[in-house]
């Protein structure tokens, strides 16, 4: 289920929200964040499951992820999914659909989740008063170019292992940089899912987390991740996360 809310004056805005040092407003000044807050007025809940849009929808607005997580995924003519992404608090959502003004992906929440709702139009006009939204629009492109590069080599040059532990690492950072544990966290995705992102079966992303376990890197107890051994489970990864 989706609910859309409206952001009025006593609400927290960018200016105040405590991930705006790693969203959109990256190292803008207090003044322009302030031009910033405006830009903002509404905001959309998601129950877990639901769907933020799907592929082909026409692009309106991007969306900075407030709370929760969400992934992204493909799907072709027969039904076959491709997870392409799993998007945490700080992250924006819907750049890849700019080119032509249609969606590219499914957006759908691993959890409840919200998001701000950032109006393309609104944007434009915003950009033209604050040429440094431009910089951080220009950013945030080449970090999706960055991610789906990074995607490509893991799943093409990697050995099954080193993409889980790859991934495990990656999690860890991001989670590190939201100010929570990068050694203690729940996966929000199933295994499946993580699998699928990673070009791997089921059996396999099982198989490996066991693995994991005897050789004293992690602990896991059903989605459940404790990491024990941070710098062997880099060396094993063997890339830069």
């Amino acid at each position: 289920m989706q609910k859309r809310i409206s952001v009025n004056h006593d609400a927290i805005r960018c200016s105040s929200c405590m991930l705006n040092e790693i969203c959109l407003p990256l190292g803008m000044s207090s003044h322009d964040l302030q031009k910033l807050d405006d830009l903002v007025k509404e905001r959309i809940r998601l129950s877990k499951g639901s769907v933020l849009f799907h592929l082909d929808d026409e692009v309106d607005a991007i969306y900075a992820l407030r709370t929760g997580s969400i992934k992204t995924q493909l799907e072709d003519a027969s039904g076959q999914v491709q997870i392409t992404g799993f998007l945490l608090p700080g992250e924006i959502i819907g750049m890849d659909g700019l080119l032509n003004n249609r969606h590219v992906s499914h957006s759908i929440a691993l959890e409840d989740s919200e998001v701000c709702v950032m109006p393309l139009n609104e944007l434009d006009k915003l950009s033209l008063q604050l040429p440094i939204l431009q910089q951080q629009l220009r950013r945030l492109m080449s970090k999706e170019i960055n991610r789906a590069h990074t995607l490509i080599m893991n799943l093409g040059a990697l050995r099954s292992e080193q993409r889980l532990a790859a991934f495990l690492i990656n999690l860890s950072q991001r989670l590190s940089t939201l100010g929570y544990s990068p050694y203690q966290f729940i996966l929000r995705m199933s295994r499946e899912e993580i699998g699928n992102f990673l070009g791997l079966t089921l059996e396999t992303v099982s198989r490996l987390f066991s693995r994991f376990a005897r050789e004293g890197l992690l602990r896991i107890q059903q989605r459940e991740v404790m990491i024990l051994d941070l710098p062997a489970l880099q060396a094993m990864a063997g890339v830069d996360c």
